[in-house]
């Protein structure tokens, strides 16, 4: 079930909230928490529910490890197998076909269906588990450990919630409490939530898709072409990713939970690292602590420290699917942080815009081996963004601009821009001009004034309405494949 569906927003969710509502008024804060939990799977289930058997399974049994973690000197060795477990069963569904494909050369491990947000599922619960060995979570009551886990705002593509934060929001639940003003509000961080995805992110995704479409065929892709494609995807991954973690704030905050901040104005960052700061806040933050900071950190040596951080950003990688392009942009990712990191210390300081603009480069540029299908169509984005395919044009416009003609080939139309007509290139210019000064000229949603953001709300639900019931489909979130 997606967010920005009818079936959700006019049939899951008002009976959801209703049902905890009236449930936390009449019967209490756990029947409110029960039936919090079953709606969460019955969620879950929409898509496939053979898989909430996986969910809960896999509840209950990290819930008694927890209880084993504790039990003393052997609380190590229980951790380890929980950890041992877990990315055992993540790695069978997730990892398996794309093993097998490096080391043989025919497997059924392909026909493996990857479970919906298991990543995160399971990741929750190793935060859980480590929490609990080193003491900074208690013995938690089997109820509000399985709220935290399946609560579905953040089931299937995040926010990484820390256990400290949520379960004792979990233990005080009482979402019947002030509930018109937090639905209000809730509401609307969801809506222009929803506008970013269905509105913005789904927009540019329409816009990016040809020239990614003709790279997987091995196409050759011009350099203008090339450019609208990756510029197109590198919104429409900004819009899709911040849409869904506003929506999924939006729909904690009607429950009365606080979900923290994901997303904070990732373009505007003036180096790597305050991307990674911006970015998937709180996946950043769970690499941290969780990986790079128990490998040793930069706490042994320069050494050590570059292949933490490599070690880090390549499993970073691979954590966003099982492929090679992922890995390959973790670790252009990890090169950016050493190289940034060699700098600082040199104290080498560049003008702000241009480490403004080198940054956004960087950082757009490393978003073709993930956006490709494929390194060869990765390869062929590349060719065309540097011009190995040529600059090509409409005839139309070279006729506007003959002295182009010395260097700019034309054509009747430029096949893999948006719908392919003479048109399409001012409409895509005009569009992602709009897209990039709405990304680097305003502020997050979560910083505007009541002013702006009133304004933006009605703009919002306006074009929201109108994609949501007239759109041909509705395309998934990009995190949803993770």
């Amino acid at each position: 079930m997606l967010f920005g569906t009818p079936v959700f927003i006019l049939g899951f969710l008002p009976v959801a909230l209703a049902g905890a509502i009236l449930a936390a008024w009449r019967r209490g804060r756990r029947a409110s928490l029960c039936w919090v939990l079953a709606a969460s799977l019955v969620f879950y289930g929409w898509w496939s529910p053979v898989f909430v058997l996986l969910l809960v399974g896999s509840i209950l049994v990290n819930y008694g490890l927890a209880s084993k973690v504790r039990s003393g000197p052997a609380g190590r060795w229980w951790l380890i197998a929980g950890l041992a477990a877990n990315l055992g069963v993540l790695g069978l569904f997730k990892y398996a076909a794309f093993l097998a494909a490096l080391f043989t050369s025919g497997t059924n491990a392909d026909r493996i269906i990857l479970p919906l947000g298991i990543s995160f599922f399971t990741f929750q619960q190793v935060m859980f588990l480590v929490d609990t060995s080193r003491g900074v979570i208690s013995a938690v009551p089997l109820l509000e450990y399985a709220c935290f886990v399946a609560f579905f705002p953040h089931l299937v593509a995040g926010p990484l919630v820390r256990p400290s934060h949520i379960i004792p929001q979990l233990n005080e639940f009482a979402p019947h409490v002030a509930w018109r003003r937090r639905v209000a509000e809730g509401i609307e961080i969801f809506v222009l939530g929803l506008a970013k995805k269905l509105v913005l992110a789904d927009g540019f995704g329409r816009l990016a898709d040809p020239g990614f479409a003709a790279a997987a065929r091995l196409d050759p892709i011009s350099m203008i072409e090339a450019w609208v494609a990756l510029l197109a995807y590198a919104l429409q991954i900004y819009f899709d990713f911040s849409g869904y973690s506003d929506m999924a704030i939006g729909l904690a905050g009607m429950f009365g939970i606080s979900f923290p901040l994901n997303f904070n104005s990732p373009y505007k960052a003036r180096n790597v690292s305050e991307f990674w700061q911006r970015w998937n806040m709180t996946l950043s933050q769970f690499l941290r602590d969780y990986l790079y900071i128990p490998l040793g950190g930069n706490r042994r040596g320069e050494a050590r420290r570059v292949i933490n951080l490599m070690v880090t950003m390549l499993l970073g990688g691979l954590w966003h699917g099982a492929a090679l392009r992922f890995v390959l942009w973790g670790g252009c990712h990890g090169v950016f942080l050493i190289v940034h990191g060699w700098f600082k210390r040199l104290g080498f300081r560049m003008p702000s815009v241009m480490a403004y603009g080198l940054t956004l480069l960087c950082v757009v540029l490393a978003w073709v081996p993930f956006r490709a299908p494929s390194f060869a169509a990765a390869v062929e984005v590349y060719r065309g963004l540097f011009g190995f395919n040529g600059i090509a044009l409409p005839d139309i416009f070279l006729r506007m601009l003959p002295w182009c003609g010395h260097f700019v080939r034309a054509v009747a139309v430029l096949p893999y821009l948006g719908d392919a007509r003479t048109l399409s290139l001012p409409q895509a210019v005009l569009l992602l001009l709009l897209g990039w000064a709405i990304v680097l000229g305003l502020p997050q949603l979560h910083g505007m004034t009541r002013r702006r953001r009133s304004v933006a709300l009605t703009a919002s639900l306006a074009f929201s309405v109108q994609a949501l019931f007239f759109a041909p489909y509705a395309r998934p979130f990009l995190y949803f494949q993770f």
